[in-house]
């Protein structure tokens, strides 16, 4: 490009300016010289390498990955708005670049952020609700702020389950009134799993480096295993949840949802770490962040001890659909025992089956999401709607045509509604320290305890939810995909294929709250071994790549 140098760094020179290790590095997976990846198998190093040799700029990037957002959107309808400013955010970190002023491995990367993730700009944050279409927030989220100061460039916001799917008890993942149905790009009309829908499936064909997404209750880790990513459900308290639209404080948590563990662990080291105005993240046991993307090394299931509940596999041995999940699950433990990692079989966790026969858990978010929501309406910088708490909302819902009220209902809000105790009442707090109990001391913690493990591993589809209600982390990575002969099965409401050939699964590891990093060195160690993602291939997948849009931009400079 005239006018502009070309640096030309290797990329362990680079990984060193940056701050990163040697031992971090792996040159054998980044982009050979010359030559620009197919964005959807691109690594962030391979993104660094050629941003850095000048194989491309990120307004080039920005402009691929938009255009590859318009080529799928009308029928994924992953991706709720593009970021209108993205390229004038990509020309300055274009410039910044070519006077070494890199802020770290994301400087001008794109990244998307789900729909209920505020940014103060000109993008929404709506949870995919006519609601909250309009209203403003006094500055940036904790989180797009992180991204922003890490350089990374916000693309846009995905779509996502509405409410985060804290509404309806007849809706379907991946739909919103804004945002229309989201689907899965690994069959046609795919569920795309719930509740950071817009955000797996745009990841996951790489519509961008990666995406946030936010879990209460398995909204991270279900779409990562169904959209064939990893997915980091991080502890509740190791991110920010300042203006992010709430369901529960005490489970609410926002995580990284990307193709490769390592590419995970630098999206979660740039958003993780305490924040004055989420309180939770004074619970962060460390005074600086754990190198994430250090903890990526081949050997770290040497001499693990992993442990199985289970009883968490909870499923009738005559149903089918999970056959194929539970055979590729023990077929990865073998490779477990190969790295050197020792399995505990058959753990029972006392604690999940009095949890499966109780509701202790939708006590606890049906009277947070009462007062959390409250809190957030009030913090917005302008509210056109004037809605300001749980019941408004339901009543403006079952009002407004674009809601689709009553074919989706809001019975979730109305059981929230029925609630006539508080966060302060000795009825929620008997509620919320049963979960304690089940879940941690009979549950997951209590197990890692007892029996010295590292980490509890299961298929993805069970993991969820005793993490959940005690605020512990997961990390999921793809484990395989149904093969050919399986039968279509619909979801609920029977708009989308929830069980198909070739959808994704995935394979999780459940840790102690705050050990992030542990469980990034075994999933890392592990996603090494098999490899899966890159043999599972979308039925749809976007044309462009960055290769294109510099051929153009190359071809018009000369002209």
């Amino acid at each position: 490009m005239p006018g502009r140098p070309v640096i030309r760094w290797s990329v362990l020179t680079l990984l060193a300016i940056l701050g990163v290790s040697g031992q971090s590095a792996c040159p054998g997976s980044c982009t050979a010289l010359g030559e620009i990846p197919p964005l959807i198998e691109a690594t962030l190093e391979d993104l660094m390498t050629g941003l850095q040799m000048g194989l491309f700029t990120s307004v080039d990037l920005v402009h691929a990955y938009a255009t590859r957002i318009y080529e799928v959107n009308e029928t994924l309808k992953a991706v709720a708005e593009i970021n209108p400013d993205a390229v004038a955010i990509a020309a300055e970190a274009d410039a910044q670049r070519v006077s070494a002023e890199v802020s770290g491995p994301l400087h001008g990367i794109p990244i998307l952020l789900k729909n209920n993730i505020a940014t103060k700009d000109a993008m929404s944050n709506t949870a995919g609700s006519y609601a909250l279409l309009g209203a403003t927030v006094p500055e940036d989220s904790t989180l797009a702020s992180k991204l922003r100061k890490a350089g990374a460039i916000l693309l846009g916001k995905t779509n996502l389950s509405q409410w985060a799917n804290f509404r309806s008890s007849n809706s379907s993942n991946g739909w919103s009134a804004l945002g229309g149905q989201t689907e899965g790009a690994y069959y046609p009309g795919q569920d795309p799993s719930g509740s950071s829908s817009g955000s797996g499936v745009s990841s996951s064909l790489g519509l961008a480096l990666a995406a946030l997404g936010s879990e209460t209750d398995g909204s991270i880790v279900s779409p990562s295993n169904a959209n064939n990513l990893v997915g980091i459900k991080p502890t509740v308290g190791l991110t920010s949840r300042h203006l992010v639209i709430p369901i529960s404080e005490r489970q609410d948590t926002v995580g990284p949802m990307a193709r490769t563990v390592k590419d995970a662990a630098y999206v979660l080291a740039a958003i993780a770490g305490a924040d004055s105005k989420d309180n939770y993240t004074s619970a962060i046991p460390f005074e600086e962040i754990p190198d994430y993307v250090c903890a990526c090394t081949e050997s770290a299931l040497d001499g693990k001890r992993i442990g199985i509940p289970r009883n968490l596999i909870d499923v009738d041995e005559s149903n089918e659909a999970y056959k194929p999940i539970i055979e590729a699950f023990n077929a990865s433990l073998d490779i477990l025992r190969e790295a050197g990692a020792t399995i505990i079989d058959d753990i029972h966790l006392e604690g999940y089956d009095t949890l499966a026969t109780t509701d202790f858990e939708t006590v606890v978010l049906d009277v947070d999401f009462v007062a959390n929501l409250r809190g957030y309406y009030s913090g917005l910088a302008s509210n056109p709607r004037n809605i300001t708490s749980l019941q408004e909302t339901l009543d403006f819902t079952q009002t407004f045509p674009l809601e689709e009220f009553p074919s989706r209902d809001t019975a979730v809000w109305e059981l929230a509604l029925s609630r006539r105790f508080g966060q302060e009442s000795p009825e929620f707090w008997s509620n919320y320290t049963a979960n304690q109990y089940y879940g941690g001391l009979l549950g997951v913690t209590g197990a890692i305890k007892n029996l010295s493990l590292d980490a509890l591993v299961l298929p993805t589809v069970f993991s969820a939810h005793l993490p959940a209600i005690i605020g512990s982390p997961i990390i999921t990575i793809p484990m395989g995909a149904y093969p050919e002969n399986t039968p279509v099965v619909q979801n609920q409401r029977g708009n989308l294929n929830a069980t198909a050939p070739n959808i994704p699964f995935g394979f999780a590891f459940l840790g102690e709250h705050f050990s992030e990093e542990k469980l990034i060195g075994m999933a890392y160690a592990l996603e090494q071994r098999t490899l899966v993602r890159n043999t599972i291939k979308p039925y749809l997948e976007p044309k462009t790549e960055v290769e294109h849009v510099v051929k153009r931009r190359l071809t018009n400079e000369v002209s």
